[in-house]
């Protein structure tokens, strides 16, 4: 129990932010870049989530998806899916917003290093798992090789098309894309992000695998990398579905004991499996 009164105010009161950037990236996708009063640094691990609220919209969980290395703003990629992200999409640059946080659980960056690194992002998935992606091409030492596998449904739903751009130019990163339903313009893969696994050519014992996406596909991707024999100890995974409060308080997000708000979003593979509904 919190006793303190500055770590209650911190972890229950919004603190006012900038607006600083706002970039439209889909039709329905905006990434906004944040910074806190006083140039504060909101010291994230990747994975992690803030609370997002606007006076009289609401409150809501969203993912970082910028690195910690990026200092002292932030961002935050919103889809467009209710009363709260409908009213964030109409503000501009200057407007304010509070943020609380961070909260969850991000990914094992310690255990990571030395590591080989796929990434499996499906659709909106990208946004979370780019504060991973991100942070390890930054500490590019630290880690093995980087394969990055992303799928979407259709071209016009690709996230980060610039940063895309300049994986792909990366000597030392890999970039894999695919699409369900092409229009006529492309040119790349075709089909769902389960038929990109199968010719990758990796070190199942050396390689970390972190998984974001629609829950349907985790099943599938599961199943692939299965195939592939990486072990379990060397998956993780995002499970952000029903995230509400952000501190485990109003029960939303429970899959059995587990809240995804405190336990999650990020799990290891072995420990998501004991809970049922889970993946």
């Amino acid at each position: 129990m919190l006793t303190n009164t500055t770590e209650m105010k911190d972890l229950y009161y919004p603190l006012m932010s900038d607006i600083i950037k706002v970039e439209q990236l889909t039709a329905t996708e905006k990434r906004f870049e944040i910074a806190l009063p006083d140039n504060q640094v909101l010291n994230h691990k990747p994975g992690q989530f803030v609370e997002v609220s606007l006076f009289g919209f609401g409150e809501a969980p969203i993912s970082i998806s910028s690195s910690p290395t990026k200092t002292p703003a932030f961002d935050l990629t919103v889809r467009r899916t209710g009363k709260l992200t409908d009213k964030m999409h109409e503000l501009a640059v200057g407007s304010k917003l509070g943020i609380r946080g961070p909260f969850g659980n991000g990914f094992d960056v310690d255990f990571m290093k030395g590591k080989d690194m796929l990434f499996i992002a499906g659709g909106i998935g990208l946004a979370p798992l780019k504060s991973l992606i991100d942070y390890t091409i930054d500490k590019r030492k630290d880690f093995g090789r980087i394969i990055i596998v992303y799928g979407t449904k259709h071209p016009s739903e690709i996230l980060f098309s610039n940063e895309i751009e300049k994986w792909k130019n990366l000597k030392d990163v890999e970039f894999h894309m695919t699409v369900d339903r092409p229009d006529d313009n492309w040119k790349g893969n075709i089909g769902v992000i389960t038929t990109l696994i199968p010719p990758l050519e990796i070190n199942v014992e050396n390689t970390i695998a972190s998984i974001v996406g629609p829950p349907i596909m985790y099943k599938f991707v599961l199943m692939s990398l299965n195939s592939k024999r990486i072990p379990d100890e060397n998956i993780y995974m995002s499970l952000e579905r029903r995230m509400k409060c952000g501190v485990g308080k109003c029960g939303h997000c429970q899959i059995n004991h587990s809240y995804v708000c405190q336990d999650g979003p990020v799990y290891h593979y072995p420990k998501a499996k004991e809970l049922e509904e889970a993946v």
